[in-house]
């Protein structure tokens, strides 16, 4: 008989105590791992910090653009109009960032990163959920670059509360905006073409809406769509809050259409994500 043959096998015991020396740590709860996947986003911008440019450089040439070329036409002066035009430029800025949900999430699936996604013990929705909330983050450098801007120009707040309230109102309708990118994200097949779609779908809301101009002043076929476009109803609410105050109905309205937008487009996304990966 071989020295092979006659060796004892081993005790599964002693198996288990030669490949750990501890337990095995418990498995971490979804929660920790959407913040993991969040932290993520948050690394990308940390190695290549010119992912901010857009959030940081372009509200700063649009609230400049706007206010000094055509404040004195339309409002008589630049302060006026900067005390108008400063809450619609919020709201644009931040929604204009929430496209990048949609090419982050098609990057990550063109490259292969969901495939690798699957091969981890992690809840498959984690990397999906992470992203979002991680370019909330984004949001958040948008919007405090607009109001710090406007604050250096001269925009008269209400009240500081009301700014904070503001911010976290346009952050939270984006988030719930930034799921209809993801969802294009994962039809399209190249990044530049979730941007270019992104874009386009969001410069008819953006411009046609109460952010630039009183929609009594446009006419009345056009001034319909203003009233009824989500985009006003939001900028209404932020420029409630950035001064006299806003009813409970306008905010109330704001968090129904932004629980519609996540309602409908966050399960058709997570399906998409699913069928991907």
């Amino acid at each position: 008989m071989s020295a092979t043959q006659s060796r004892p096998e081993p005790k599964q015991d002693e198996v288990y105590s030669a490949l750990a020396s501890a337990r095995r740590p418990k498995p971490p709860g979804r929660l920790s791992m959407c913040l993991t996947f969040g932290w993520r986003g948050m690394l990308k911008i940390k190695h290549v910090p010119e992912q901010l440019i857009d959030v940081t450089l372009t509200p700063v040439l649009f609230l400049l653009m706007f206010t000094y070329l055509f404040g004195g036409a339309l409002a008589g002066s630049t302060s006026e109009y900067l005390q108008y035009l400063l809450p619609g430029m919020l709201v644009q800025s931040v929604l204009f960032t929430s496209v990048y949900s949609g090419v982050a999430l098609n990057a990550d699936s063109t490259k292969g990163v969901i495939d690798r996604f699957r091969s981890m013990p992690v809840w498959r929705p984690a990397p999906l959920a992470g992203a979002v909330l991680g370019d909330s983050v984004r949001y958040l450098v948008a919007a405090v670059v607009v109001v710090v801007l406007g604050l250096i120009m001269g925009f008269d707040p209400g009240s500081v509360t009301g700014v904070v309230a503001a911010i976290a109102l346009i952050v939270v309708f984006s988030f719930a905006l930034s799921w209809i990118f993801t969802t294009v994200g994962l039809l399209l097949r190249a990044p530049q073409a979730v941007m270019n779609a992104g874009f386009m779908g969001l410069f008819p809301l953006i411009f046609l809406s109460n952010i630039f101009v009183d929609p009594a002043t446009l006419p009345g076929w056009l001034e319909a769509f203003v009233h009824v476009n989500p985009v006003s109803h939001l900028t209404t609410a932020t420029r409630g809050l950035m001064g006299d105050g806003a009813s409970a109905w306008e905010i109330g309205r704001v968090l129904l259409e932004a629980a519609a937008l996540a309602a409908i487009f966050a399960p058709l996304t997570v399906r998409l994500y699913r069928k991907a990966s």
